[in-house]
């Protein structure tokens, strides 16, 4: 790292075969994702940010752009750029980057070849798409089943879909949630089949929506805890100079 990289932490690297504007878009994104920079926060003008990373404004424009089109900063007509209220820091991050980093050095290897594994990792881990079962011979209806038992096991059906579009709402707080059983055999769901998988769902969106009540909570006491004084750390060296 040169010394104008320690000295100025949004000095980028003009010989990195990652793009400049992509480089920027990392340390601001990463300033909001970990909470250094807190929700309603004014970011500094679009001229300011291009004579520290050494670009033109229009690059940083575009990144502005960028992390506005993901719901990370706001504009104000008339006011200016801010981290959007609706970001829910998460500090963990850097200290598990950080802690990739050591080991990586432990081993010799430079950070970025550190990089470069967990962002291809990441890539590979992307979740695969769900193969369907081979479509099964098709099965009349018992000729027994009521029309008032089919009505209720529509009815039950829609209630789990729409409890399952409720749930997928919820992925960041529950990564494990699935919301529904994969069966060996496709089969028609009866009544009681029906009515304990929509009771499941309906236990899971409790657990949900408890869990994004306790993680905004911990947000909240992120943006206090941020304001004090930072921790070590490249992005608290960055926090520190975005203050100055």
């Amino acid at each position: 790292m040169s010394k104008l990289a320690q000295s100025n932490p949004f000095a980028l690297d003009p010989g990195s075969d990652i793009p400049l504007g992509v480089q920027l878009n990392w340390r601001l994104r990463a300033l909001v994702l970990t909470g250094r920079l807190v929700a309603g926060e004014r970011l500094p003008s679009l001229r300011r940010i291009a004579e520290w990373a050494g670009v033109n404004v229009n690059t940083v424009r575009s990144v502005y752009e960028s992390l506005e089109a993901e719901r990370l900063i706001s504009s104000q007509q008339g006011r200016g750029t801010f981290v959007s209220e609706g970001v829910l820091p998460e500090p963990e991050l850097e200290s598990a980057a950080l802690e990739a980093i050591r080991r990586g050095q432990e081993t010799g290897r430079d950070p970025k070849d550190v990089a470069i594994v967990v962002m291809a990792c990441a890539d590979m881990l992307a979740p695969d798409e769900e193969i369907a079962p081979p479509p099964a011979e098709a099965k009349p209806a018992a000729p027994t089943e009521s029309s008032e038992t089919l009505e209720i096991r529509q009815e039950l059906r829609r209630q789990i879909a729409r409890l399952e579009a409720e749930l997928a709402t919820y992925v960041r707080d529950l990564p494990q949630l699935y919301t529904a059983t994969p069966r060996a055999k496709a089969h028609v769901a009866g009544v009681e089949e029906l009515e304990q998988t929509r009771d499941t769902l309906i236990a899971k969106l409790s657990e949900a929506q408890k869990a994004a009540t306790d993680r905004a909570r911990r947000a909240d006491q992120v943006r206090q805890e941020q304001q004090g004084a930072p921790t070590e750390g490249p992005l608290a060296n960055a926090r520190d100079w975005w203050s100055q």
